[in-house]
């Protein structure tokens, strides 16, 4: 558990890439950008196209935070 933990603090990229990343991914597909604009959240889909982009590099807290993923 704490592995699991500490990989999730030592993602390397800030909050402004990531975000480039989402902006980068929602404008990629439009379905998920309306789905974005109607609810103002996103599905998991867009987190995992945003990871595999980032090569996983991104912090999925982060990331869930900017997604509005509840």
């Amino acid at each position: 558990m704490h592995l699991v933990i500490n990989q999730m603090i030592t993602k390397s990229m800030n909050p402004a890439a990531i975000e480039a990343l989402v902006d980068k991914v929602l404008a990629a597909n439009p379905k998920q950008l309306q789905q974005y604009r109607d609810k103002g959240k996103t599905s998991l889909f867009s987190a995992t196209l945003v990871m595999k982009e980032s090569k996983g590099k991104a912090n999925p807290l982060v990331l869930n935070k900017i997604l509005a993923i509840n």
